[in-house]
């Protein structure tokens, strides 16, 4: 079943998008251009350091963001070369990654809410951004009830 933009406007699917990103990156440690790049490399499945780097054209410039991501294990090494017949590695998003994607669909199309317990990382109410993130969220997961 093919979606109309029409069906698409009427799920409200990117309503609460940027309050879903920031939770993501703060729960993991992510910038939103690290994130938002890691959804544009899962969407190819695979890739190779030049995808990435033809990638970041549209983000701010950030030359240690590929060890950053592969260190923290959000890319993962596909095939590796070996100089004979394969002339370079390929890559994918590890399970992490994909872990983390599929949960932010799943909350952006309802099915499941952002936890309101004490691993969510603005639920200490540290800051006035904890705060109005959590009125927010809560804002978000009424709207979903009604």
């Amino acid at each position: 079943m093919r979606l109309t933009p029409v069906d698409l406007q009427e799920m409200n699917l990117l309503k609460y998008y940027r309050l879903v990103r920031k939770w993501a990156c703060k729960q993991n440690n992510l910038k939103d251009a690290d994130l938002e790049l890691l959804i544009f490399l899962h969407c190819l499945k695979r890739f190779t350091r030049n995808d990435f780097i033809n990638g970041t054209y549209a983000y701010s410039w950030d030359k240690n963001r590929w060890e950053r991501l592969r260190k923290q294990g959000w890319i993962d090494v596909w095939r590796n070369r070996n100089r004979t017949t394969i002339m370079y590695s390929i890559y994918k998003t590890s399970f992490k990654c994909n872990h983390l994607i599929s949960r932010i669909y799943r909350i952006l199309l309802g099915d499941e809410d952002i936890p309101m317990t004490d691993n969510n990382i603005f639920y200490k109410n540290k800051s006035y951004t904890d705060k109005v993130m959590n009125k927010s969220i809560d804002d978000m997961i009424k709207d979903k009830d009604r």
